[in-house]
């Protein structure tokens, strides 16, 4: 791992800078002035429910906490950079009882069959592993390590089978009463009457139960309680009972130390309860930010059950992993919406920004989110800057049509790029199979190239004998002061340039929206831009 944000140099603007994890970070060395009693580890905590497939809002969670922790690292860095000790759990909540059967998984029936039980006593209904919980705990944990996440997975299961928290769960029985009056005036009447902070597991049917129980012996951990009209004295250790949510959140962080854990919008009410359950059991709420949720195109709400959301992997598909990580850094208190169409402006933002940043001083290099981004990867920013955008890559591979291959526009960007080949630009050519593959399932279908209309005809017809004049070679920028001057020109009759932008887009690119015209037409060509204009004017 690259230690970048851990040299001395950033650790006083750190201190006031206003980006985010730095704001979550103090939070942290105002809990811990002097560091966690014992030279203990700070712990970060992620929660993740294996109930559906993993999704982007779930990858999200881990990358913004490993921001919070990178940035206490910058913030508590000797001079020789070493940080105050860290860890990252990433808690998967497997033992829960599957309610419903998610709408995007196979075996639905076979699913349904098996409702109620632990997600690690299901089987998988993709058929790979030992459980339903076993296969999406795989998923999560393939991209994590992929992105380079250093983290612990932990699983909820294996915790309580093991007897980990047998002692933390003798605990909850001791403070039975105390749990009890925190969480019942916040139910309604008919979910008070069978409430119970102990859920146990039927010894007969498997099933996580929703039953009342009794304590009969906190110190041996056992309960009391109904199992198919019969009443039996259950113990709940080793397996033998998980808790509710909003008890089991709370054990959690005082079972495992935890410090903070950021969480969303939706779970304010149980962060709450939680935390009065967390000081009930002796312990303390975890720091933590309570942020936004992603919203898919129609702006609904991110599901793991409706499948409505992203996947890790059509992102990867269309875009890179640290454009991912950049759209999911900014602005984590603001609803965002997450579809594909985001994408292409994520791509060639990030590379923006990664550009500034080699040249800026250290308080603003710790403001630019690719600082955050590539911490999070235990990576230096790269200082290399792409000799195209993304959004012109899109354009060039959308003329070229859906035919072209790979090698072909590679030698198109060799007309515009010295020496441009897939050896020199690794990131460029993985970005070509982003837009290939984007230019193949979105843009392709939509394209549509409409007539001229009005002066637009005879601004082409200007703009063509103006670029038969030019040679070969012509500078971006001077083919884009040709196209300046045409636009302005009041013979056509445009209002303003946007409208002759517009109109060289819609009329050949087939699309509403495009690129810098003169970085397109160098790219593309001259000879071939001019076809473009005669296929326009025919």
């Amino acid at each position: 791992m690259t230690d970048f944000h851990l040299h001395p140099s950033l650790r006083e603007p750190a201190l006031t800078s206003k980006a985010w994890p730095f704001e979550e970070a103090r939070k942290l060395v105002k809990r811990y002035p002097d560091g966690k009693p014992g030279s203990e580890p700070v712990v970060f905590e992620t929660g993740y429910g294996p109930s559906g497939l993993p999704h982007i809002g779930t990858f999200n969670e881990v990358l913004r906490t490993t921001m919070v922790r990178r940035a206490y690292q910058t913030l508590t860095a000797n001079e020789s950079g070493v940080p105050a000790p860290t860890r990252l759990v990433a808690f998967s909540d497997d033992m829960d009882g599957l309610r419903k059967v998610p709408d995007n998984v196979p075996q639905q029936e076979m699913l349904r069959e098996h409702l109620g039980k632990p997600l690690t006593a299901i089987p998988d209904p993709f058929g790979k592993y030992e459980s339903f919980a076993h296969y999406n705990n795989a998923m999560l944990r393939d991209f994590l390590d992929r992105f380079g996440f250093d983290y612990e997975f932990v699983s909820s299961t294996e915790r309580y089978r093991s007897g980990a928290f047998d002692d933390a769960l003798k605990n909850v029985l001791r403070h039975y009463d105390a749990i009890m009056a925190i969480m019942l005036p916040t139910l309604r009447a008919e979910r008070a009457a069978t409430y119970s902070p102990v859920l146990p597991i039927s010894p007969t049917s498997g099933v996580v139960l929703q039953v009342p129980v009794t304590v009969v012996d906190a110190d041996s951990g056992l309960v009391s309680f109904e199992d198919g009209g019969t009443v039996i004295t259950h113990s709940i250790l080793s397996g033998g009972a998980k808790l509710q949510w909003k008890v089991d959140w709370a054990m959690r962080w005082v079972a495992l130390g935890v410090d903070y854990e950021m969480y969303g919008k939706d779970l304010t009410d149980s962060g709450v309860q939680s935390g009065k359950i967390a000081r009930a059991l002796g312990g303390r709420k975890p720091e933590g930010l309570i942020y936004e949720m992603f919203l898919d195109e129609k702006g609904e709400k991110i599901s793991k059950s409706k499948g409505n959301g992203l996947s890790i992997e059509q992102w990867l598909t269309y875009g890179s992993e640290e454009s991912l990580a950049f759209y999911a850094y900014r602005e984590p208190k603001a609803a965002k919406q997450l579809h594909i169409g985001v994408i292409p402006k994520a791509i060639d933002e990030y590379l923006q920004m990664r550009g500034n940043y080699p040249a800026q001083e250290p308080d603003k290099k710790l403001g630019n989110p690719v600082h955050h981004v590539h911490a999070a990867r235990g990576e230096a920013v790269p200082a290399t800057e792409l000799p195209v955008s993304f959004g012109l890559l899109l354009n060039l591979v959308g003329v070229m049509g859906a035919d072209a291959s790979k090698e072909q526009i590679w030698r198109y960007l060799g007309q515009y790029v010295a020496g441009a080949d897939a050896a020199t630009w690794p990131e460029l050519d993985r970005l070509i199979d982003n837009a290939m593959a984007y230019n193949r399932d979105y843009v392709a279908p939509t394209l549509q190239r409409r007539k001229p209309r009005g002066g637009e005809a005879a601004a082409l017809a200007e703009l063509d004998a103006r670029l038969a004049a030019l040679p070969a070679d012509t500078a971006a920028d001077d083919i884009q002061n040709i196209v300046y001057e045409i636009g302005k020109d009041e013979t056509y009759g445009f209002e303003n340039l946007r409208e002759w932008f517009k109109a060289l887009y819609e009329t050949l690119l087939g699309s509403s929206a495009g690129p810098r015209m003169g970085s397109f037409i160098a790219l593309f060509g001259i000879a071939n831009t001019r076809r473009l204009i005669a296929e326009a004017l025919a």
